[in-house]
């Protein structure tokens, strides 16, 4: 809630800055005024009919002198015409008068006074008005903060087709601020805004439609609306547009176009696209593979602190690739991932304090960072922990709490821990001896693990069901079976 508050105090500073845009620059004087004022000064007749009362004519006075067309720019001026014609009911001169006392321009700046007459000119139906009310109070600043009128502001002018209003209307839906929560609402008055080509609104319905929040999910529409957005510079929809090219959904799938939009998002400083670039390039995924240029895209990325580029760049460093090789780079950026909660950053920080490269060997500091993963539910860190207590490194022997973490990683399908936790169960260290319980974990882990170690998980498993009776194998394997049917990888 304090972000949204926040993001009014802002717009409302636009809408301020706007306002004296609006009083120095104002809309055109209509071209037949216009034409006459160019070099003559003010039109006779009209000035006549001003003079006169006509209330329009006092406004397009109040114009010309506003612009210095055709008379030197005077505001103080235009401020007394357009209070004569606001007096009569002009809502334009109105709202006029009221961004004057807004800014202080050629009247003393005063709230009340530019709240009275930003009212009538909104009661009347002047939607840049309405819209600025309900800013005012969205943000608090200038009136007591309600929500709820400020929605019924938003509405009013979004009605008439202001864009600024449709999408502040949209979030509120989406944010269920001042209205009922209704991603349907909201996707409605999104789909308002976008169709006036409003490329934040695009690319916000590109979301509705890519998650299925108000609307249908149909990666197509989502493709439509941020390639929408995209052509018009916007980098967060040139990122997401780009991934959908890279995964195939909604457009057919072809990495190269994917890179190439995360490169249009990266060239305008998007982070993600940065990282993304530069996560191609590592992988040679519609770019050809490039470490240095994996490194130049992770480093602009990592700086801005993103924390999956820190790690992604830390590992080129550890691994010197596009970089020269230096632990110490990798150890400081695994943990600036790391301390921002980034999974292969606490482990890979870790694995580092566990084998002393970059940082002395700590195996303490390791067991605190591979916990700081394990406790986010990682099998990897699940593991290492495990492997700590089993080891009795940097924290006292403990086959229990060894068991509890490989069994963790087990239960996710980490063949590792599984052929640990059956060695456990067959020697009865940590836990209760139990072949039955020893076969169907290196069951698990000899039908995974490949390689040198094969040999050896398969020995293990067959010496447990050499304790076993026929029956009590025969449930084991039916366990083990059932186990891999829970779990078949999904294509």
């Amino acid at each position: 809630m304090e972000r949204r508050r926040t993001q009014f105090v802002k717009a409302v500073a636009l809408a301020t800055a706007l306002f004296a845009a609006i009083a120095v620059a104002p809309f055109p004087v209509p071209l037949q005024a216009q034409s006459q004022a160019k070099t003559k000064g003010i039109d006779p007749a009209l000035l006549a009919k001003a003079k006169a009362g006509d209330r329009e004519a006092q406004r397009l006075v109040g114009l010309a002198y506003n612009r210095g067309d055709g008379v030197p720019q005077d505001f103080s001026q235009a401020a007394v015409w357009y209070r004569k014609a606001a007096e009569q009911g002009d809502a334009e001169a109105q709202f006029r008068l009221a961004c004057f006392y807004s800014t202080g321009l050629a009247v003393p700046k005063d709230s009340t006074q530019y709240l009275f007459w930003l009212r009538k000119a909104a009661e009347q139906g002047y939607g840049n008005a309405q819209l600025m009310l309900g800013l005012d109070y969205g943000s608090g600043q200038v009136l007591p903060q309600d929500d709820a009128k400020a929605a019924f502001w938003f509405r009013k002018a979004g009605e008439q087709g202001n864009v600024i209003a449709q999408k502040y209307l949209a979030s509120f839906y989406a944010n269920g601020q001042g209205v009922p929560l209704d991603y349907g609402q909201a996707a409605v008055w999104y789909r308002k805004a976008a169709e006036q080509n409003d490329a934040e609104s695009q690319f916000v319905l590109g979301g509705l439609y890519y998650v299925g929040l108000g609307v249908s999910k149909d990666y197509a529409q989502a493709a439509d609306w941020y390639r929408k957005a995209a052509n018009q510079g916007n980098a967060d929809a040139q990122l997401q547009l780009g991934g959908l090219y890279m995964r195939g959904e909604g457009v057919p799938r072809d990495e190269a176009m994917g890179a190439e939009w995360y490169r249009k998002a990266a060239d305008q400083g998007n982070v993600k696209a940065q990282a993304s670039l530069g996560a191609s390039y590592f992988t040679g995924l519609g770019v050809p593979e490039d470490d240095t240029l994996a490194a130049f895209w992770l480093q602009k990325a990592a700086e801005k602190d993103d924390a999956p580029a820190q790690w992604n760049l830390g590992y080129l460093y550890e691994s010197g690739r596009g970089v020269p090789q230096d632990y110490v780079q990798a150890a400081a950026w695994y943990r600036k991932a790391a301390e921002k909660g980034n999974v292969p950053g606490q482990i890979s920080l870790g694995a580092l304090y566990a084998s002393g490269k970059g940082a002395p060997q700590d195996y303490t500091q390791a067991i605190f960072w591979f916990r700081k993963a394990a406790d986010q539910g990682d099998p990897n860190a699940e593991h290492d922990l495990g492997v700590l207590y089993e080891q009795g490194k940097g924290v006292d022997q403990d086959y229990g709490q060894a068991a509890s973490w490989f069994r963790k990683a087990a239960d996710q399908g980490d063949e590792r821990s599984q052929f640990l936790l059956g060695d456990l169960y067959q020697e009865g260290k940590g836990v209760p001896q139990n072949y039955a319980e020893a076969y169907f974990w290196l069951s698990l882990a000899a039908s995974q693990i490949n390689g040198p170690d094969q040999a050896a998980v398969a020995q293990s498993r067959d010496d447990a069901a050499a304790k076993l009776t026929p029956d009590e194998l025969s449930k084991a394997q039916e366990r083990a079976e059932k186990w891999f049917a829970e779990h078949a990888k999904q294509p």
